[in-house]
């Protein structure tokens, strides 16, 4: 799926900054992403990845800066974010499913409470989120019956079934063994291919190579370098890249 350049920027990120107490973590981060676009922001930990996808959303109040979603300024007065977030689907590390609801009761919890929908409208959309994600099967499973890659699809169905507009994931495999990483990066490519605009935080150093549009560099709270999979692994053209990169790709 190629990306939209005709259209408008589904995201624009202007000037943010974020503050805790004396912290700076993010210093002024500019991004424009484009509808149907993947990126992939990578670099060391508490470089400011985690909190530029929670400021996207509001999950965190940016301290200064501009957030302009679909054409709205979502960061000026009076916006109503639970309506905003409604196209706005995040995928955390920690799977944040209600242990006493059965899969499809946490994929359709939204559906009826935000959406307002009937239960059977929302069972139908829930049942086809969970096909989605390769879990039709387990409806009626509860999550401490899944394994930890299979809560994680159920957690991108849930944000699946509101039919967002952008996809945040902020390291939605850290949390997982190893062997049950490929599965959640697998619903995450088919998504790619069926052209949902996505922001990806991740340490998976492959899908970054083969899945993104756009690789960005976070340090220090900067994007320091953004481009290509092919010209970030291939020719970093800042030192703080090729030192991250040169580390990572060691392990």
């Amino acid at each position: 799926m190629t990306v939209d350049t005709a259209s408008p920027p589904i995201l624009e990120i202007r000037d943010l900054h974020k503050q805790f107490g004396r912290l700076e973590v993010l210093k002024g981060v500019d991004l424009t992403v484009m509808r149907r676009e993947v990126i992939v922001i990578i670099g060391p930990s508490g470089s400011g990845k985690s909190t530029l996808l929670r400021c996207v959303n509001r999950l965190e109040e940016p301290t200064r800066g501009t957030i302009v979603f679909d054409g709205r300024t979502i960061t000026a007065p009076g916006i109503d974010m639970n309506h905003v977030r409604k196209d706005i689907g995040m995928v955390f590390q920690s799977f944040n499913l209600y242990p006493h609801l059965t899969a499809l009761e946490n994929v359709t919890l939204a559906l009826r409470r935000v959406l307002k929908q009937d239960r059977a409208a929302a069972d139908t959309r829930g049942q086809a989120a969970l096909a989605e994600v390769g879990l039709a099967e387990k409806a009626d499973v509860y999550p401490g019956q899944l394994s930890g890659g299979q809560q994680q699809r159920v957690g991108i169905a849930r944000a699946l079934a509101l039919s967002p507009k952008v996809m945040l994931f902020d390291e939605p495999t850290s949390a997982l063994d190893p062997e049950l990483v490929g599965g959640v990066l697998d619903v995450m490519r088919r998504m790619r291919e069926h052209g949902m605009t996505m922001l990806v935080v991740t340490h998976e150093m492959g899908f970054a190579r083969e899945a993104a549009d756009r690789v960005i560099v976070m340090d220090e709270g900067e994007i320091v370098e953004q481009g290509p999979p092919a010209q970030i692994f291939g020719s970093p053209q800042h030192k703080r890249t090729a030192s991250f990169l040169a580390r990572v790709l060691q392990r």
